[in-house]
C-alpha cells in the first residue's frame, strides 16, 4: 500500500511554541492551529471525531505497589506535574490534538489480551492480571523526549523487556521485535485529516532484539504510582528512554518476533523524516526543525516551559552507546 496521496499538510512544526496565553485555553489553541498543521505524531485534528465527555484524566486508574529502581532515576530536572502530563499526550489513534485524553477514555480494557507470537520457542497470551502480577514490577524514573522537541520526566511503573524475552525466549532467527497497538474504527476514529482510512493503521513499531534486551527497554503498565491512564498507553506501553516517544507503541495487544526489519507506521508514512532507529541526538536534526534543544515540561499548577539543551541519547548514552 501506498500514500502518495496524502495530502502534504504539514507546513509549519509544533516546535514552533504556541504562546502560553493561547495554548491553555484549548478552543483557541485549535483555532490557531487549524490550517497550519502539527509536526510528527501531532498532525492537526480540525475537530474531534467521537469527542468524549470525559471530565477527569485519571477515569478508572488503581493504585499499584511497585519497588523503585534507585538506578534509573533523574537528578538533573524535575519531575513533570502528574496532571500536565495526563493531559499533554499524543495518541494518534484517538485524534491529533494534545487533548486527545478526552476521547481515549473510549479505550476499553477490560479483558484485555497481549499476544505474543513469532519466531519464539514459548509463544504466549497474557491477560491484564498477568501483566500486573506475573513480572515485579519497579517504578523507573524516565526522562521522555518527543521528536517535536518537548520533553518531561516520568515515573514509570511496570517491568524490563528483557524478562519478557527469558519467558518467551526468541529462536536465534529472531532480530527484530514488532508491536501492534489496539485499532477498531469504531472506538479509535483517528485524526480528522487525513481521514484515518488514508493511513496504515494499526499503529505498529519495532525493536531489534539487542535493543529490546537493553537494561533500560521497559514495558509500562503504570505511572506515578497507578495503573496507566488510557491517554498514556493503558493497559501496557513501551518505554524506550532513549528514543523519541513515538518508538514507545501504546495499547499493546501484539509482540511478534521476526527475521527482517518490520515496517514502523511514521517511517511509512513520511520515510525521510522518521527513521527506524530514532534515537535522540542533538546533532540529527528533523528535516523541518533542529534537534538541539528542547521545552521542558516542567513542574507547576500550570504549563511552565523550560528551554534547555538536548542530551545525546537523552542522556542514556552510557546504556546503549554500544549498540550503535
Amino acid at each position: 500500500m501506498t500514500f502518495f496521496h496524502i495530502p502534504k499538510l504539514w507546513q509549519l512544526p509544533e516546535s514552533s511554541v504556541t504562546p502560553e496565553h493561547v495554548f491553555l485555553k484549548r478552543r483557541r489553541f485549535l483555532q490557531t492551529l487549524l490550517g497550519v498543521g502539527l509536526a510528527s505524531a501531532s498532525l492537526t485534528e480540525l475537530g474531534c471525531q467521537s469527542q468524549s465527555n470525559a471530565k477527569d484524566p485519571f477515569a478508572g486508574i488503581k493504585p499499584l505497589t511497585s519497588r523503585p529502581n534507585r538506578a534509573f532515576t533523574v537528578s538533573d530536572r524535575p519531575l513533570t506535574n502528574e496532571r500536565l502530563a495526563a493531559t499533554y499526550n499524543n495518541f494518534y489513534e484517538f485524534g491529533g490534538s494534545k487533548s486527545t485524553w478526552q476521547n481515549a477514555q473510549a479505550l476499553p480494557i477490560d479483558n484485555w489480551k497481549v499476544n505474543v507470537t513469532g519466531l519464539v520457542k514459548q509463544p504466549r497470551t497474557y491477560d491484564l492480571d498477568d501483566l500486573l502480577k506475573r513480572f515485579p514490577l519497579e517504578e523507573r524514573i524516565y526522562r521522555f523526549r518527543c521528536v517535536e522537541a518537548w520533553a518531561m520526566v516520568v515515573p514509570w511503573l511496570g517491568f524490563p523487556m528483557n524478562a519478557l524475552l527469558r519467558e518467551v525466549e526468541p529462536t536465534a532467527s529472531a532480530k527484530f521485535v514488532r508491536f501492534t497497538s489496539y485499532f477498531d474504527p469504531q472506538v479509535t476514529p483517528g485524526p480528522s485529516f487525513p481521514p484515518a482510512r488514508f493511513l496504515p493503521f494499526p499503529y505498529f513499531e519495532g525493536l531489534r532484539i539487542e535493543e529490546m534486551a537493553n537494561d533500560l527497554a521497559f514495558f509500562a503498565v503504570g505511572i506515578y504510582g497507578h495503573t496507566l491512564p488510557k491517554q498514556h498507553g493503558a493497559p501496557i506501553r513501551a518505554v524506550l528512554p532513549w528514543k523519541y516517544g513515538f518508538k514507545g507503541a501504546k495499547s499493546i495487544v501484539k509482540i511478534e518476533f521476526v527475521a527482517q526489519q518490520p515496517d514502523t507506521f511514521w517511517n511509512t508514512i513520511r520515510p525521510g523524516e522518521y527513521k527506524f532507529e530514532a534515537n535522540v541526538d542533538p546533532k540529527v536534526s528533523h528535516p523541518r526543525w533542529t534537534q538541539e534543544r528542547e521545552r521542558l515540561i516542567a513542574n507547576g499548577a500550570d504549563f511552565n516551559w523550560v528551554e534547555i539543551p538536548t542530551l545525546k541519547y537523552n542522556g542514556y548514552e552510557s546504556y546503549i552507546a554500544h549498540l550503535y
